[in-house]
């Protein structure tokens, strides 16, 4: 479409030109001409509809009119287009209001169909997905973003935010997702395909119209739950009358896969051609069976049109009658032996509901088409009807085949199972009985017994007669599970109270278990499930329980305070080493193996005095198990062993952690004190020597050991302290723990270990210092020899000169030196040794200083003499 320009010459001013008439009259027959022509095009425009059903068509659509109002909108725009414009409003003309509106409309539906495109284009991808994606899969992505997108349009777009626009957009998506179904799933070939990959496309066909519909209200919900945005209100017959009824129509077509697949072939398949030996008969049977799917096969209209929901109903109801009562047949001769039961039935009478509902299912089938008279009346229908008259016989005869074994079985053994005492006894370990750890009461309820109770309930619901000791029994319901959760709740607090037990708190208590024991006897002995007494018996029991239950708890009271005693002792650090003091400085060696043996004896004296105490908690206990407090109760023999041992172990841990701990700081590469290197003429050694410190760090770890020796054994069967034993007028010996600790292979590894270790550091500082004997003839030699021979040579000044420089640049050397040495735990400090280095170059400066001095003045002396006695003769 091209808007003409005017013939007429338009140069010069506006309002010149307003002022000619033959100028004004051409230029109002061009705007008339303008109007027609725009007035035409914006009709054509708005009468358009999408050319198609798919939303992709209403996105062409847009698109050309955006294209079309574009194109005429640029030329109005044009430099002579507005000239005309502003001429003809100058002039005032009549001509100009119309075109002006018409100007008006034109940017309107072009503003509107340029924002539609640009919104319409954000859902073009998916909206393409849609309608040209491979497969269902592509599809089901899809429509999740798709609606978001959709969400994000009805938002933002000044447009798509009402009902007129977004409801026809979306009832074309709505058509798209059915048209993809109704290609893909092609009843003529869809019971020829392979009957899973049938199954399946059906299953995703199905899902992508259920997604069409969740996704839209998953959305809807979303946009009413932010409260800010407008609700979608939209026409749900428009949006989903058509794919909910492609919904059913494809479960309508699941089903008769599923019954095909699940039902028949896999009754029919080469397992029962096997066993029954007639492969021609199961053939035929199957042909019979795909014979089934004729009538949906040679459809004569379209399933999936709702004008043929009546005609497609009446395919299924057709099919259903085929099926129901043959598949009724099959399922219950095939699950006749192991019936499937509906939950919390028992087998029994579980098997006669099954057997009832699968009569039931085939008896309403028979009682709706018998409203159909003709249905019946064809051959096929006489012929399903025999089949359920003789499915119905069979039935009956299973159901009575099972109640009278049911009823004659009841009556033999629920009085036997009456009889049965209320407890039972197993040994569930290998352990001793005498430990009791070993020994289980279960309460001897049997689940036969409970299954006869619910059996009688089920089968007077049913309408059979019970045998009357069934009736009274299952009239005592209440009263047994009463008993029985009493029992198991008394039980189960017994067990989880032995089972917080050790071994030594079992033997312990076990005069009190056996008490404990003899309360329950009559349980597993006497009682039985027709005794008077069952509700003495539980309360007699748990009050047992619970006194007993109060003396676990004490004494684990006392066994927690002694294990935090014991924690005490075993955490406790016994190498503290000194802090610092200021920067650099660390304590010497003897002073830092002093710090560590008064710390030590601070700590050891606490630990002791929390080992002292323990003798009193177990005392403590004696009192409650044994009423006795003499600390040597026969009863806690085993018990006083028990914690002996625990202390020994405890104890060990102490001395091995701490060995361990002390080897790791020898290791660490953080020096804990120092020593001085020294020149002892004629090596340099260390201060204290290497020998030295090996002594401390021995008796460092022999004083960890000796520790020990504080804790006091107890006598023999007690937890009273051995008293010092006199061997000899003047020798006391006390027994304590030190004799076991000391002798166990970990400790003397570790000691071992310190000690090497130690030694490899001794020996790489000696290696260090090795260095330092490149300056050994400043002490080896005699230096007062030296400067005589040197003095007897009489050497030149250049002699002197070699020598002085020689050693200024050892007393320089030395000062450039580092001054401290840092190696695992051990700083050197190599200040003392660099300034006897340092004086001994400066001694030996000194004393050539001293020589040289002396010969020069000699020379000064004789050169004086030989002027002096020149000085004469040449006078003479």
């Amino acid at each position: 479409i091209k808007l003409e320009m005017p013939t007429i010459n338009l140069d010069g001013e506006v309002t010149v030109l307003a002022t000619v008439p033959e100028v004004i009259e051409a230029l109002e027959s061009c705007a008339m001409t303008w109007q027609k022509l725009i007035s035409t095009a914006l009709e054509e425009q708005l009468k358009k509809v999408p050319q198609g059903n798919g939303p992709l068509a209403e996105v062409d659509l847009w698109r050309e009119r955006n294209n079309t109002l574009s194109a005429l909108t640029e030329q109005t725009k044009l430099s002579d287009v507005q000239k005309v414009l502003e001429i003809l409003q100058e002039a005032e003309s009549e001509h100009i209001g119309d075109l002006q509106i018409v100007l008006s409309d034109l940017r309107k539906c072009h503003m509107e169909a340029l924002d539609n495109v640009k919104f319409l284009s954000t859902l073009e991808r998916h909206l393409k997905n849609l309608t040209y994606g491979t497969g269902f899969n592509v599809v089901l992505d899809t429509i999740p973003s798709l609606m978001n997108a959709l969400r994000m349009v009805w938002i933002i777009s000044r447009h798509y935010n009402k009902d007129e626009r977004m409801v026809p957009l979306m009832e074309r998506i709505a058509w798209e997702i059915s048209a993809r179904v109704y290609k893909v799933v092609d009843l003529h070939t869809l019971f020829k395909e392979d009957r899973a990959a049938a199954k399946k496309k059906i299953a995703e066909a199905k899902s992508t119209l259920e997604q069409w519909k969740k996704c839209y209200f998953a959305v809807r919900a979303e946009i009413e739950a932010s409260g800010r945005e407008q609700h979608w209100e939209f026409d749900r017959k428009r949006l989903f009358e058509k794919t909910d009824y492609m919904t059913s129509v494809c479960q309508d077509l699941y089903d008769i896969l599923q019954v095909i697949i699940e039902e028949f072939y896999n009754i029919f398949g080469p397992e029962l051609k096997t066993v029954t030996g007639d492969p021609k008969r199961i053939d035929d049977l199957l042909r019979a069976v795909k014979g089934l799917t004729s009538p949906v096969e040679e459809l004569t209209f379209d399933p999936f049109s709702i004008k043929s929901a009546h005609d497609w109903k009446l395919i299924m109801e057709e099919f259903k009658e085929e099926v129901s009562v043959e598949n009724v047949k099959q399922i219950f001769v095939q699950n006749l032996k192991d019936p499937p039961l509906y939950k919390n039935h028992p087998p029994v009478a579980g098997a006669i509901y099954w057997s009832r509902a699968l009569f039931y299912r085939i008896k309403r089938t028979i009682i709706r088409f018998q409203e159909v008279e003709e249905l019946l009346a064809s051959e096929r229908g006489k012929e399903v009807k025999q089949i359920y008259l003789q499915v119905a016989k069979r039935m009956k005869e299973y159901e009575d085949q099972k109640y009278n074994q049911w009823r004659d079985g009841t009556e033999q053994t629920l009085p036997l199972l009456l009889k049965n005492t209320l407890l039972t006894v197993i040994t569930v370990t290998e352990e001793p009985v005498t430990t009791k750890k070993g020994v289980r009461f279960i309460v001897n309820f049997s689940p036969m017994l409970h299954e006869i109770i619910v059996e009688t309930k089920y089968m007077e619901q049913l309408g059979f007669p019970v045998p009357e000791i069934a009736r009274y029994v299952a009239l005592q319901e209440d009263k047994y599970l009463r008993y029985t959760n009493g029992l198991k709740n008394m039980l189960d607090r017994y067990h989880r109270l032995m089972g917080t037990l050790n071994e030594a708190e079992t033997k312990l208590l076990d005069d009190h278990i056996q008490e404990l024991w003899r309360v329950f006897k009559s349980g597993h002995r006497r009682l039985n499930w027709n005794s008077l007494g069952i509700g003495d018996f539980i309360v007699r029991c748990t009050q047992a329980i619970r006194k007993f239950e109060s003396l676990v708890h004490q004494i684990h009271n006392n066994s927690e305070d002694i294990s935090n005693k014991l924690l005490f002792i075993e955490s406790t650090n016994l190498f503290k080493f000194p802090l610092s003091k200021n920067g650099d400085e660390l304590p010497k060696a003897k002073e830092f193996f002093e710090y560590l043996k008064c710390e030590r004896a601070k700590d050891v004296a606490h630990m002791v005095r929390k080992y002292t105490a323990i003798s009193q908690l177990l005392i403590k206990v004696q009192g409650r198990v044994a009423n006795t407090n003499s600390g040597k109760s026969p009863k806690l023999t085993s018990y006083y062993a028990y914690w002996e041992n625990r202390i020994y172990q405890v104890l060990t841990q102490l001395i091995v952690k701490n060995l361990q701990a002390f080897n790791a700081a020898i290791l660490a590469n953080v020096p804990l004190f120092q020593t001085e290197a020294i020149l002892s003429v004629p090596e340099i050694i260390l201060q204290p020597n290497a020998s030295e410190i090996d002594k401390m760090t021995v008796q460092c770890i022999r004083d960890c050991v000796e520790v020990t020796k504080h804790f006091v054994r107890w006598m023999h069967g007690t937890c009273i302290e051995c008293p010092p034993q006199h061997i000899k007028e003047d020798e006391v010996i006390t027994f304590s723990f030190y004799s076991d600790v000391s002798q166990n292979p970990l400790i003397i590894e570790q000691a071992i270990l310190i000690t090497q270790n130690v030694h490899k550091l001794l020996a790489s500082l000696s290696k260090y210092l090795n260095q330092w004997k490149r300056y050994h003839l400043l002490w080896k030699l005699d230096k007062g020899i030296v400067i005589e021979r040197l003095a007897a040579e009489k050497p030149a000044c250049i002699t002197f000169d070699e020598e002085l420089q020689f050693y200024m640049k050892v007393a320089q050397e030395v000062t450039q030196q580092p001054l401290i040495k840092d190696e695992q735990f051990i700083r050197l400090q190599l200040a003392p040794l660099a300034y006897t280095v340092q004086e001994s170059a400066r001694g030996w400066m000194i004393s050539l200083g001293k020589l040289l001095n002396e010969s020069a003045r000699e020379e000064l002396f004789s050169l004086q003499e030989e002027i002096q006695v020149g000085v004469f003769s040449s006078c003479c």
